[in-house]
């Protein structure tokens, strides 16, 4: 069973592109239309949940941002195109509870090239190669497009690893030692639990049609060398 592509062999979420999954949400003319009062009562709770996601855009509110910072040391920051991510102030906005597994189903090169494209509408914060160097896209204070699904954007982190889901010699003792420690290290950031509920493939996302990380992902030995990390990081 294989998956849909995108551009350059990566995977596409979904129906259509991830980033318009998670395009903003918009009142209709039909909302306003019926209902009368109960209408005008959903308006205005939507406008308020809007609003509490928005505080932040305030003067002097806003986490202080420096061109080019990385949120785990030892990642290279390589922007990714900013029509592929939405601005955020994470987590005081939204909640972090997830760490995603991705893989490109390329490689390296072509999944970073990919996310700094404009038209693809779709990166994660962060890109994995497979003798362990971390590239870091876009920001975890922000929300990226990559789960295919607006809510688990919002709340997760999306890690991609070089490679392809129906290869098993993809995923190399550096890959999984140097991705385990960069788990880890979110996790322990936004206090997300070390277990599969909370650390899961893009396969586990609701709506979406990918595979990713395929059978051939070793989750027991992966999960060990999360809890592993944090030990050792603590």
């Amino acid at each position: 069973m294989g998956e849909k592509k995108g551009k350059q062999g990566k995977p596409r979420s979904g129906k259509g592109k991830a980033g318009a999954k998670d395009a903003d949400r918009r009142v209709g003319r039909r909302t306003l239309l019926i209902g009368g009062a109960a209408a005008a009562l959903g308006t205005a709770a939507l406008a308020r949940d809007k609003l509490g996601h928005l505080w932040w855009r305030l003067p002097g509110v806003e986490k202080p941002r420096v061109a080019g910072a990385v949120d785990f040391r030892g990642a290279q920051w390589v922007a990714a195109s900013a029509a592929n991510w939405r601005r955020a102030d994470r987590p005081d906005d939204y909640g972090i509870d997830r760490v995603i597994i991705h893989v490109t189903q390329g490689s390296f090169r072509s999944a970073v090239k990919v996310f700094q494209d404009p038209g693809h509408g779709a990166a994660a914060h962060y890109v994995v190669r497979k003798d362990g160097h971390i590239t870091q896209m876009i920001r975890e204070l922000d929300v990226a497009f990559h789960a295919g699904n607006r809510e688990y954007n919002e709340r997760s982190v999306g890690i991609e690893h070089e490679g392809f889901v129906e290869r098993a010699s993809s995923f190399t003792d550096a890959m999984y030692a140097a991705s385990a420690r960069l788990t880890a290290a979110i996790c322990g950031r936004y206090g997300i639990p070390l277990d599969r509920k909370h650390i899961i493939g893009h396969v586990e996302v609701p709506g979406t049609d990918h595979t990713d990380p395929g059978r051939y992902w070793d989750w027991d030995r992966y999960m060990r060398l999360v809890r592993k990390a944090s030990t050792a990081s603590a």
